[in-house]
């Protein structure tokens, strides 16, 4: 070898470990605690570090993002609860459960299956104490359920809940927080049997009427997983064992209860206004409680939402008030548009990244396969399917495959599918609840079966370019189909689909968009 091409090579591998500030974890290393704090339907423009006309000021949040990297171009693998934190959980997207659309109630059984390995289950394999405290939302089975809802024996345990998907600990509720029953379980047991009903028919604060257990009060759900979440933290810090904290919040979601000590903080004359301060609150508990213990410096503390902002928020009002909860994108919850499925999503790990802002794609499903990468460990074929390390973005020295393409989801099952700057939506509308609805039509009728948008040039999805670029439009048809029929997006072993082999939000697959 002569002496420019040696000189080459060594300038090559010095500028490939220039560009990373870190190494993982290493072997005398303690790993790193982890706790991911997942808000319910908070808009991307409700967070005041990603959106510099918010009228919400979220000081606690934006110190996260002051001290993290913040992504701005990060999405949920569904524009809907139950499905994103299938995605969560699992690195897979949802999709590939049986759980085509829509969302699962406060009485359907597990969605998880026993032999799926959640980051929870990964975790505690590898010497993690794991907790879940909040809303899980992905059913469990009630005991005596397949007999009726009214035959529920709250007396006994239930059974394929948290504790069995990978949580050594478990305190939270099986729905939404406006999804009956409204009873506590913790580590299985439900904390007390239910003897009365309560309902709310406030459009704000609505939540259903149904069986609710003395110890739960709606107003006092999120303080009280706050509470527990610090007790836990102080509890675990000092421990030789590293621990995770999956934390689901029911909040910004409906009923939207701000606290006596919130109501009218905003200045937006708007409940969710308030509402979304109280979140912001919740943050800044974790991040005192991590501080006061002093294990800031290795815990990664992620911080994002499950999906765009719903339209109880009332848009409508908070426009009167320059506020748009969905800041420049187009659509809200439940749609196939950017509104539905673009988070806030921030990463703070003080040992080991500093702060920036990072462009790089990210999807919730991510979440896995980087904690996995952290700690240097490669998941099985049958593991986090759907899940690339996002470290190289956090300037951490990784040789694994950056996210290139995302798949995004509706609430009715809908597909799209993004990559560069392009991104296909395979049917016509927003396949959510913004107009032009599924349920629209004649609108519908009108408009053509697919759409194709340049987001670099048209963030707000407005000129469909399906017929100007058919062959690009056929190109990711194709490339999806492929996702779809190998079971995975990553590298590895074909898997298999949860229930059908095919579905009827999968017409698209036999229709040619070039014809």
């Amino acid at each position: 070898m002569n002496l420019n091409k040696k000189l080459i090579i060594a300038i090559t591998i010095l500028l490939s470990f220039s560009s990373y500030g870190q190494t993982k974890v290493e072997k005398n290393e303690k790993p790193p605690n982890i706790i991911f704090i997942l808000a319910d339907d908070l808009g991307y423009g409700d967070v005041s570090s990603y959106n510099e006309n918010s009228k919400i000021k979220t000081v606690n949040i934006d110190k996260l993002a002051s001290e993290g990297v913040i992504f701005t171009d990060a999405h949920t693998s569904s524009a809907v609860c139950t499905p994103t934190r299938y995605g969560i959980l699992t690195g897979r997207y949802n999709w590939r459960s049986t759980l085509k659309k829509h969302v699962l109630q406060g009485y359907s059984k597990a969605l998880i299956k026993p032999d799926r390995t959640t980051i929870a289950g990964f975790l505690k394999a590898k010497g993690y104490k794991t907790a879940g405290i909040g809303k899980w939302h992905l059913g469990w089975d009630w005991a005596n359920v397949e007999k009726g809802k009214d035959a529920v024996d709250y007396t006994q345990k239930i059974k394929n809940g948290p504790i069995t998907r990978g949580f050594d600990y478990w305190y939270g509720f099986n729905g939404s927080l406006d999804m009956a029953p409204y009873v506590w379980v913790e580590n299985d047991q439900p904390t007390m049997v239910p003897t009365k009903f309560t309902k709310n028919t406030d459009y704000q604060a609505m939540w259903r009427k149904g069986l609710t257990s003395d110890d739960f009060v709606h107003e006092q759900v999120l303080p009280e997983i706050t509470t527990r979440t610090v007790s836990f933290i102080n509890e675990n810090a000092k421990n030789d064992q590293p621990f995770f904290v999956y934390m689901p919040l029911p909040a910004p979601h409906t009923p939207i209860l701000p606290t006596k000590e919130f109501k009218g903080k905003s200045g937006l004359d708007n409940p969710y206004g308030d509402f979304v301060l109280m979140v912001d609150w919740v943050v800044g508990e974790v991040i005192k409680a991590l501080d006061e213990q002093g294990i800031t410096e290795n815990t990664i503390l992620v911080f994002t939402s499950d999906n765009g902002c719903s339209p109880r928020a009332d848009f409508n009002q908070l426009t009167t008030k320059d506020h748009n909860p969905s800041y420049i994108f187009r659509g809200h919850k439940a749609d196939i548009f950017e509104g539905g499925h673009r988070v806030p999503f921030i990463v703070r790990w003080p040992e080991k990244v500093k702060s920036a802002k990072s462009n790089q794609l990210v999807c919730t499903t991510d979440f896995f396969a980087t904690i996995a990468d952290v700690l240097d460990v490669k998941p099985t074929d049958t593991m986090a399917e759907d899940s690339f390390s996002f470290l190289p973005a956090l300037k951490i020295k990784s040789s694994l495959t950056v996210r290139e393409s995302i798949v995004h989801h509706s609430i009715n099952g809908s597909f799209a599918y993004r990559k560069n700057d392009w991104k296909a939506i395979f049917c016509p509308g927003s396949g959510g609840w913004s107009f032009p609805r599924p349920r629209d039509k004649a609108a519908i009728d009108s408009l053509p079966k697919f759409q194709l948008y340049n987001l670099s040039s048209d963030i707000g999805e407005e000129h469909n370019l399906q017929d100007e670029k058919s062959e690009l439009l056929e190109e990711y048809r194709k490339e999806l189909a492929t996702i779809v029929l190998n079971g995975r997006s990553t590298e590895g072993e074909k898997q298999k689909n949860d229930g059908p082999e095919t579905w009827s939000q999968l017409s698209w697959m036999d229709e040619k968009t070039d014809d």
